[in-house]
């Protein structure tokens, strides 16, 4: 493919990807970009070209020790969302806007370490950059046909590292608060993630399905070749040893590369992202490798040593004449190398402008100048720093583009960022830890990190006959820096590793112990150590002196701006309830105005910005544990009332619940009494009539005296029914009624309940079916399983309509069960009735007629029949189209 043409494709894709992020900045609260898959997705940023290329050399040199890259992120993914919460929640209370910030806020807003961890980062990061500039120049020249260029004015990889410092800078310089989220950026990353591992695949695919019978076939193959066993196993002892060490490493590193932090913390929305980035992102690096060993395997039988194995993804569709796939490759690549170049360089240009260029430089000439110009200047500091790291990587590309391998760099980068882990992680979770300890652990295991690291790879390169690393300096062996005090064992890398956390972390626990932190640093730290469980915000915050308001708004003017400065105050004004008009201002206001500094200018500059304008009065160390324990006490017992109130609010609402439902049983009952009393009322003044009646006439004619007579018998009837009922109900509550269970055949005993019913159904005009009952035998006793059939169909008939009615009943067997559903066309059950149809005292208003018949114990008696028989009786709520009982009777316990 000609220069050009890849050039031109280039700057398309660069334009596409700088649409999408205009696009989605617009709409940064559309559900499209604003979402946990987008934040997810974003943190895949990790996967740079050493994943996307190194990884696949790794694989075809060393075998599965490329792994160990992706196996440390994947164990601290449970480790990392505990961690991440309590370091989210602290970075957004304090508008922290990079790792330098947030260390530096851990140890009291200290200057000076906020610009060693800058300076840390900068020097693991530039050669890292310079990695992804060296993977873009080498692959950019495998595809495509021209002549290498040897001039600067006609090096593609110049042009290209200009065009990511653009992009960078229109993206990460709209505006001085470096702690807002660049929501465009990050969906361009995430869109740039998916992208890459699609490509990936693509090529995995193509090299393992394409240009082999699939993986079995790949691995006969390769497993024939001498070496095989190399690939595929440790070698021994020792390489297993390093392996666990690698792992470690890359641990450290999804936590403190300044990209990492600035996708999972500065650039996080929601704590509640982190619960779908925790298996979303584990799950994409799993992906990512799914086919690393079988291409490296294809590279390894297609084209054996006579390439580069870091690109054999490039070299395989291009060895076979399949461009469009190696353009694809490119184009994957070119994705790692924009997403991790243009956060990397955001993140430190941010670092580099807080903590190093504004506090050590510019805060005297930003404080003297109005907030237009402070805007104005504090912009184009970062998008200086952002082209002067992304052109010095571009020289150190040139200067040592041959000496160093994807993979290597990548490595000592993260052993270069691994000194921050003491201080970071146990500053996380330990008070006592101090600035200076922090400080002297950094240095010491840089100065290590250096010694065994990078001093033998520059004498090796800039002096001849050197004997620095065979023999160590002046001859001392135990000194030599691959094998330092004799440990002999390990490779380059896990050595330095190793030595270099060894001394950091004796420097920091000693320098802890023998140092204590001033008031400041202990009050920050207990903020950061308490941080997940007492939310105190600025009444966290020690400080005494003397501070007035006009002079702290003045400062936040000058870096904010009048209206957002306004507009911040009066939020704060509201939610502490002080008047405004208060020219004194206490502890809160200055830690308040300390924090929404800190995202424009830095921790360490908004610290001596507000320190200018406030006379601070020292604070003794007990006099800070006691304030803040005070403040714990108050916090403590405030969550205590409230839970207090919360649990008194409950009983409450039990208790008027209980009573509500006290009432209507009371109401219900008083009903059923009075229907009671009248039903019972009705056949005996008929009796008593009748009785009367033929009393006092004797001459009665004998036709007249009988029906007399039957009436009497018909109301005595009745009355013995309900008096039976009333009976019935008290024993089937009380658990006193037998039982008398014997094996019976449903189908024979739904027959006898239609039987039973068909006259007064004929009566109406109601049709019966009940043809879908299965022949099923069962245990129970058929008397009240006949009374409670017949009590349904008699309550259905009620409800259907005259002449029109129907009513189906349907029996199935469900091999441990047997499951009966009577269901009629009629008005159906209202929805307020369905909660009490089955109480003892209820009756619904819902029939065909005035008043309502029955005494509202049939439903209740049933319902106590069938649990007798552990079995159950229900409404269908669904049905619509009248009333559905459902009744299930089990079969080895009815």
């Amino acid at each position: 493919m000609p220069n050009y043409a890849l050039i031109i494709v280039i700057v398309c894709y660069l334009l596409l990807l700088f649409g999408m992020g205009i696009w989605a900045d617009r709409r940064s609260n559309s559900k499209w970009v604003h979402n946990p898959w987008v934040y997810s997705l974003s943190l895949a940023v990790y996967c740079s070209a050493w994943t996307y290329y190194g990884s696949v050399g790794i694989a075809a040199t060393d075998g599965i020790g490329f792994l160990t890259t992706y196996l440390g992120p994947v164990i601290a993914l449970p480790l990392w969302i505990l961690v991440m919460k309590r370091i989210v929640l602290v970075s957004k209370q304090h508008q922290v806007s990079s790792i330098a910030d947030f260390i530096s806020l851990r140890y009291g807003n200290n200057r000076s370490i906020g610009a060693i961890v800058t300076v840390i980062c900068v020097i693991a990061v530039v050669p890292y950059i310079a990695l992804q500039l060296k993977a873009v120049s080498e692959t950019f020249d495998i595809l495509t046909t021209g002549d290498k260029s040897n001039s600067l004015l006609t090096d593609s990889t110049f042009y290209i590292a200009i065009l990511l410092a653009v992009f960078a800078a229109l993206f990460g310089t709209q505006t001085t608060d470096a702690s807002q989220q660049r929501s465009g950026l990050m969906f361009s990353v995430a869109i740039e993630s998916v992208l890459k591992l699609i490509f990936f695949l693509i090529i995995g695919i193509y090299a393992t399905f394409y240009l082999f019978d699939g993986t079995i076939d790949i691995y006969n193959q390769i497993s024939a070749l001498e070496e095989f066993d190399k690939l595929a196993t440790f070698e021994n002892m020792e390489s297993s040893i390093n392996w666990y060490f690698m792992i470690a490493l890359s641990f450290f590193a999804i936590f403190l590369l300044p990209r990492q932090f600035q996708a999972s913390v500065v650039e996080n929305t929601s704590t509640n992202h982190l619960k779908k980035a925790s298996w979303v992102f584990p799950l994409y690096l799993l992906l990512f490798n799914v086919f690393v060993i079988f291409i490296a395997w294809a590279g390894k039988l297609v084209l054996g040593n006579q390439v580069n194995p870091d690109y054999y993804t490039l070299f395989l569709p291009l060895h076979h004449g399949h461009k469009l796939i190696g353009l694809m490759v490119f184009l994957g690549g070119l994705s790692s190398v924009i997403s991790m170049v243009v956060v990397s360089a955001l993140a430190l240009s941010t670092m580099v402008s807080n903590n190093l260029i504004i506090p050590y430089g510019f805060l005297k000439v930003l404080n003297k100048n109005n907030s237009e110009s402070n805007f104005q200047t504090i912009k184009n500091i970062r998008r200086v720093a952002i082209f002067s790291l992304i052109i010095g990587a571009y020289i150190f590309y040139v200067n040592f583009n041959i000496e160093l391998s994807l993979f290597s760099i990548g490595l000592i980068a993260f052993v270069i960022i691994a000194q921050l882990a003491p201080a970071f992680f146990i500053g996380l979770f330990w008070n006592r830890g101090s600035a200076t300890a922090a400080k002297m652990g950094i240095l010491a295991g840089s100065t290590v990190t250096f010694y065994t690291l990078a001093l033998p790879f520059i004498t090796d390169v800039f002096v001849s006959n050197s004997k620095f690393t065979s023999d160590g300096p002046f001859g001392w062996e135990l000194l030599k820096p691959y094998a330092l005090f004799g440990l002999d064992f390990m490779p380059p890398v896990p050595h330095a590793f190793f030595w270099s956390m060894v001394i950091n972390l004796m420097f920091y626990l000693v320098f802890s112990v023998i140092r204590k932190g001033n008031y400041r640093e202990r009050n920050y730290a207990e903020m950061v150590v308490n941080a997940s469980s007492l939310k105190m915000g600025e009444n966290a915050y020690v400080w005494k002196g003397e501070a007035n308001k006009t002079d702290i708004e003045q400062v936040l003017i000058r870096f904010l701006g009048a209206k957002k400065t306004h507009r911040a105050l009066t939020l704060f004004y509201r939610k502490y309830n002080i008047n405004p008009n208060e020219e004194k201002a206490d502890a809160r206001l200055v830690n308040f105005s300390e924090k929404i500094l800190t995202g424009s200018i830095g921790a360490a500059s908004a610290k001596l910005m507000i320190g200018s304008v406030v006379k601070e009065q020292p604070v003794t160390l007990p006099e800070v544990l006691k304030i803040l324990e005070e403040n714990k006490e108050t916090i403590s017992a405030n969550k205590q009332l409230q839970q207090q109130s919360y649990d008194l609010q409950r009983l409450t609402d039990s208790l008027q619940q209980a009573n509500e439902a006290l009432i209507e049983k009371d109401k219900q009952k008083d009903e059923f009494l009075d229907t009671v009393a009248h039903e019972l009322k009705t056949p005996t003044a008929s009796i008593r009539a009748a009785s009367e009646i033929l009393a006092d006439d004797d001459d009665m004619p004998e036709e007249l005296r009988q029906k007399f007579l039957n009436n009497i018998v018909a109301d005595a009837d009745r009355l013995s029914v309900l008096i039976t009922n009333i009976l019935d109900l008290e024993k089937l509550s009380s658990g006193r009624e037998i039982m008398h269970k014997r094996t019976n055949n449903l189908q024979s005993t739904v027959k006898k309940a239609v039987d039973g019913i068909y006259q007064l159904a004929s009566k109406k005009g109601v049709k019966i079916d009940a043809s879908q009952v299965e022949d099923v035998t069962l245990v129970y006793d058929e008397d009240r399983i006949l009374q409670v059939f017949t009590n349904l169909l008699s309550n259905s008939i009620k409800f259907v309509p005259e002449h029109d009615g129907h009513i189906n009943i349907n029996g199935k067997d469900l091999g441990n069960r047997v499951k009966l559903t009577f269901e009629d066309n009629g008005k159906g059950i209202p929805q307020e009735d369905m909660k009490y149809i089955f109480e003892k005292f209820y009756q619904s208003n819902n029939q065909n007629i005035k008043k309502p018949l029955g005494s509202g114990m049939g439903l209740a008696i049933s319902r106590q029949i069938i649990e007798s028989h552990n079995g159950v009786i229900e409404i269908d709520k669904n049905y619509l189209k009248g009333a559905r009982f459902i009744i299930e009777l089990q079969k080895e316990n009815a």
